[in-house]
């Protein structure tokens, strides 16, 4: 069976769930293994969703003569 791609808000719902059970102690020692690997996968999607958003941030400047224009999001870029 092939795996759909979760969207960010989907994968980070479903991290918190598993903090939940986790954070319960009631699990199995591979049932809790099976949940940290999960949420793994989890992380590793959001990171990539959340690098591929910011390769298309942009932050609109203006000009000293009025123009408007893009400029790419870099970190630290004062807005």
């Amino acid at each position: 069976m092939k795996k759909t791609k979760l969207s960010f808000e989907e994968s980070l719902r479903r991290l918190e769930e598993i903090v939940r059970h986790l954070e319960s102690g009631d699990l199995a020692l591979d049932t809790s293994l099976a949940l940290f690997e999960e949420g793994t996968g989890l992380i590793k999607n959001c990171t990539a969703i959340l690098d591929d958003a910011e390769q298309k941030v942009t932050i609109l400047r203006t000009s000293s003569g009025g123009e408007v224009y893009e400029e790419p999001f870099a970190e630290g870029t004062e807005v």
